[in-house]
């Protein structure tokens, strides 16, 4: 009876080696997620990762201006009146980041990680704005540009 259950609890911890095992290679084959940034307007949000993102190594200028022209981008109503908060995750903070609007540096840098802009700049010719649609970029990064997550801001109202 004995030997019956030490060979059963020792078939148990090879099948969950053995699992482990197998979940441990299948983790170690999947890209690492990049960090998040997210928009909020209100109570709508919008939340991006991003693939001009070099895991805190410098990203090609070509790849950025690629970046900075992408159409797939996600989008956001933005009243006026309101105020357009910007969170990113603490892996861009440590590295410092800017807000860019159309591609021009709106703010200085910060390690912060949560900023508030009223909505009203992101639709006043004086900033660079241009119609009703404003494309705004998180750039991590200021002489080393190691990430760049982008946003669409519509006029709402």
């Amino acid at each position: 009876m004995t030997s019956l259950r030490s060979e059963a609890r020792r078939r148990r911890a090879v099948a969950t080696l053995g699992a482990v095992s197998a979940g441990l290679l299948v983790l170690s084959a999947c890209e690492k997620p990049t960090p998040l940034a997210t928009v909020t307007v209100g109570t709508d949000s919008v939340s991006s990762e991003t693939d001009c993102y070099n895991e805190g190594k410098s990203v090609p200028t070509g790849e950025l201006e690629k970046c900075l022209k992408n159409k797939d981008i996600k989008s956001i109503k933005v009243d006026p009146d309101e105020t357009v908060r910007f969170g990113v995750d603490p892996k861009i903070a440590d590295k410092g980041w800017t807000i860019l609007m159309n591609g021009q540096p709106l703010t200085d840098s910060s390690t912060k990680t949560y900023r508030t802009i009223p909505g009203s700049v992101f639709f006043n010719a004086q900033y660079g704005a241009q119609g009703n649609t404003t494309v705004v970029s998180l750039q991590q990064g200021e002489t080393n540009v190691t990430g760049l997550w982008s946003f669409k801001l519509t006029k709402d109202a």
